[in-house]
């Protein structure tokens, strides 16, 4: 009989258990879907301008993750969306193919916001992104994966700058001659090369944000010590938690926090898991941004998905999909306070403070 107790004891803390794990995951949705309403968010990187150009293309990962439907329906207001060069041969005919090819896609790109100008816009600065927030638009700021794309011509800068590009990859997997590559097996500069370092200079002057994803340790030290604006990695994730060359050592996150930069988590699953990166979920995201938070602050923490590149996770397949990552951040405790400022705030900060550089070293 005592036996017969427990068990029918044990099932009802079961049932009861279930019914108030229920209304408890209902409410983090309901808080979830208000802070979206209220809060900026932005998504500092993802591929989506090509594969929108050539949709028939066939690019070895998963495509259409970013929409304009899609980023209302996941809460997501903006987005980086970069155009990608792949590293090809550095001589000068090379060279004038990428800066016309990347040129190219930022102007069939904007055919298709123009097209969508009713529910989309494009950012130039700071103050677009709260400008078109107000009024219920997606907000699309260019960005370059690759200073491939720049040549060997600072000029191109100033051409990509009036086009609205406002950040720029400083480099692929593979070392330009800008600067080395995480992902190269030979070090050609040992970080910046001398036109690497004019390009940082111009890159301040202009108010360009400039991304170290991608680069070697040696050149992200160098362009911490040399650029006098904030750095951003807009889609990189833990080292020490996932030992991938795309990722970033402590001492790189701390360089790049004391500069007052970010550090944009990806929710690449090859980043973020070696155990089972295909198994990979939000969770496993929103431990890569504790491990920064708690070593660096809040203040110095964000997304880039890289969605359309190679980016998705189990529970996180498009832009769609935003919102589970708000309700994870929720279930750890996190305030609403630190949300807002992962999802935006902090991006807002430092492209503000890169716009303010800008103008003083232009004497404006």
């Amino acid at each position: 009989m005592k036996k017969e107790l427990l068990i029918i004891a044990v099932l009802l803390f079961s049932f009861d258990f279930r019914l108030s794990a229920q209304p408890d995951e209902a409410r983090l949705r309901h808080e979830a879907d208000s802070l979206h309403e209220v809060m900026f968010t932005v998504d500092t990187h993802i591929d989506t301008p090509i594969c929108t150009n050539h949709p028939e293309g066939d690019y070895g990962v998963e495509k259409g993750q970013v929409t304009f439907p899609l980023m209302e329906k996941g809460g997501l207001d903006a987005a980086l969306f970069a155009v990608y060069i792949e590293q090809g041969p550095r001589d000068e005919q090379s060279l004038q193919k990428a800066v016309d090819y990347v040129r190219n896609e930022f102007l069939l790109f904007k055919k298709h916001l123009d097209s969508n100008s009713n529910i989309a816009a494009q950012a130039f600065d700071s103050d677009d992104f709260l400008k078109y927030k107000a009024q219920g638009k997606r907000i699309v700021m260019f960005s370059i994966e690759n200073g491939y794309a720049i040549g060997k011509d600072l000029s191109n800068l100033d051409m990509f700058y009036d086009m609205g590009v406002r950040a720029i990859t400083l480099s692929h997997n593979y070392n330009n001659d800008i600067c080395d590559a995480s992902r190269d097996s030979v070090a050609e500069w040992n970080g910046l090369s001398p036109f690497g370092e004019q390009v940082v200079a111009r890159m301040n002057e202009l108010g360009m944000i400039i991304d170290l994803s991608h680069v070697a340790t040696s050149t992200l030290f160098d362009v911490v010590e040399k650029s006098k604006a904030p750095v951003i990695a807009s889609h990189s994730a833990v080292r020490k938690l996932r030992n991938h060359a795309r990722n970033l050592w402590d001492d790189e996150i701390k360089a790049i926090a004391r500069q007052g930069g970010l550090i944009q988590v990806a929710a690449e699953k090859y980043f973020l898991s070696a155990t089972a990166p295909k198994k990979a979920t939000v969770k496993t995201f929103v431990d890569h941004v504790d491990y920064v938070r708690d070593l660096v602050g809040i203040e110095h923490v964000g997304i880039g998905t890289d969605f359309d590149g190679g980016g998705g996770l189990v529970d996180l397949r498009n832009a769609g999909d935003m919102k589970n990552i708000t309700v994870e951040m929720l279930r750890r405790g996190y305030t609403h306070d630190e949300i807002k400022m992962f999802w935006g705030g902090n991006f807002l900060r430092v492209l503000g403070q890169v716009e303010k550089i800008s103008e003083e070293l232009r004497g404006e």
